[in-house]
């Protein structure tokens, strides 16, 4: 085992349940466990979101896709982050005024509908759970590496812990871990690239050119094609990215953490920056892990591309630090995800449909911490499947759900006027369906040698986004259109809806 991975990822385990502690004793109501109180500034909401955005794709999978696949695996970089100027010119503010703790309580204020709102909840907890297989398989592989705990065994510890996090400190912990977390990773990863900038005298130019010989892809290391087969494959996978942000729960989540829309604002300005610089470096280590860890590891530990970069520069001590700080980052967007699924199911199921809203501060609170639980028992299960999977692969497979479900329902509820509540269903249904059965049929899954499926792939290209997210925006259109009829009541709705949305509370 090794002594340094030992205490850093003590230290870790220690400081958060520190801070469960801290929240714990501040968390008496809904609005607390949900919102954190809707007490955070916009600095501190920022850093939050980047903390809960930067994922185990973003530390682990990305430079490891940099590293093998080299042009390619930085779309991942490229994706994350332009999604948030979507974010911010069109959700970001109108769902922060309309909602007050889930995406579906924003779409209630348009449309009123039982059986909408228990759709809306049921899809965002799908894509929570892809988007926590990912993160347990990456601490699976890296608690192994590290500690040499047996992939199953690290599985349960984190789903052990994030379930603490969530059951005992809610939101207002969780984000405190995020923050500590998003500190940790932008300082370790700045610190990675130096390191790795000086092993090559600071000369950028020098670092690009020795791929060349670094990798067996020679020259092809810096141009396209190496992991998406043509120009469908990467404009269906840069939708995804691009698009899906604005649809993932626990980002949605978060905006409902600061008081008005104006701060709403002003934390994705704040993450999108924390986020840029971020992704900016992780071309530094993917490089770095492509000139000076060897292909076979690679190979074989995609997913470990950053930890192996660091003892191949500093030894056992800096892997056992770089892993410690990507386990501080599994564990705070685990957190997130947890707390966006239990929100999804206690105050949109429970307390929306089932109680009718009647239900008391201390049943909402209970049904939240039974259902963190459900949802990190059938994650773990899950993830112990999943283990070989590149875990940035797995992400934007939630994204590509997020962009094809959710945005079309968002989108089209703030900006279209005929849209009723039978499109929403229709369009929400049909990205969800489409977007999880082409991934099923694609090479993902379905391939001779190594798929779960050992057959050739029906759909042909990796991701689904070129495909689903259009079926998703046509479903909630075609559904209006065939249910459309004359609702004054509607119109009605949809023009408070408008005010509500874009109005500042203090201008109504």
């Amino acid at each position: 085992m090794n002594q340094s991975g030992f205490v850093f990822f003590l230290a870790v385990v220690v400081g958060t349940l520190a801070i469960t502690y801290y929240a714990a004793k501040r968390t008496s109501n809904t609005n607390d466990f949900y919102a954190a109180g809707s007490r955070l500034t916009g600095l501190q909401n920022g850093l939050a979101i980047a903390g809960d955005y930067m994922s185990a794709a973003s530390f682990l999978g990305i430079t490891g896709s940099i590293a093998l696949y080299g042009f390619d695996g930085f779309y991942y970089s490229i994706g994350f982050l332009a999604s948030y100027v979507v974010v911010l010119y069109l959700t970001a503010e109108p769902l922060h005024n309309l909602g007050r703790y889930t995406m579906a309580d924003a779409i209630a204020v348009r449309f009123r509908h039982k059986a909408l709102r228990g759709a809306v909840a049921f899809n965002n907890i799908v894509i929570t759970v892809f988007y926590m297989i990912a993160q347990l398989v990456g601490a699976g592989g890296l608690i192994h590496l590290l500690l040499n705990i047996p992939y199953s065994s690290a599985i349960l510890l984190v789903g052990g812990l994030m379930t603490i996090y969530v059951a005992f400190g809610g939101m207002l912990a969780t984000s405190w871990v995020q923050i500590v977390k998003a500190i940790l990773l932008v300082s370790s990863t700045f610190i990675v690239s130096l390191i790795v900038l000086s092993r090559f005298e600071w000369d950028v130019t020098g670092l690009f050119s020795s791929m060349s010989d670094a990798t067996p892809l020679g020259d092809r290391f810096l141009q396209p094609g190496n992991l998406f087969q043509g120009p469908v494959d990467t404009l269906s996978f840069n939708l995804a990215l691009v698009l899906g942000t604005a649809g993932l729960p626990h980002i949605i989540a978060r905006f409902y953490t600061v008081k008005d829309a104006r701060t709403a604002r002003s934390s994705v300005v704040t993450a999108t920056w924390v986020i840029g610089v971020y992704y900016a470096m992780t071309i530094f280590l993917g490089l770095g892990a492509a000139a000076l860890v060897s292909w076979e590891q690679l190979s074989e530990s995609n997913n470990l591309a950053a930890p192996l970069l660091a003892k191949a520069l500093g030894g056992d001590f800096l892997m056992a630090f770089i892993s410690a700080v990507a386990f501080a980052t599994i564990l705070a967007v685990v957190s997130g995800l947890v707390l966006a699924a239990s929100s999804a199911f206690a105050h949109d199921v429970y307390s929306s449909i089932i109680r009718r809203g009647q239900a008391t501060e201390a049943q909402q609170m209970r049904v939240a911490k039974m259902s963190a639980v459900a949802v990190g028992a059938v994650s773990i299960v899950l993830a112990l499947g999943a283990q070989n999977l590149n875990v940035a692969f797995l992400v934007s497979l939630a994204f590509a759900v997020a962009a094809s479900a959710n945005l079309p329902v968002i989108l089209l509820t703030l900006f279209w006027r005929r849209f009723n509540v039978y499109g929403a269903l229709t369009g929400l249904f049909t990205g969800l369906v489409s977007s999880v059965l082409l991934v099923v049929l694609s090479p993902n899954v379905m391939d001779p040698a190594v798929g779960w499926i050992r057959a050739e792939a029906i759909f042909p290209w990796m991701n689904p986004g070129i495909v689903s997210i259009p079926l998703g925006f046509l479903g909630g259109i075609v559904g209006t259109w065939l249910t459309f009829k004359a609702d004054t009541a509607g119109a009605a709705r949809f023009d408070h809806m408008q005010v509500v949305a874009h109005v500042a509370p203090e201008e109504k």
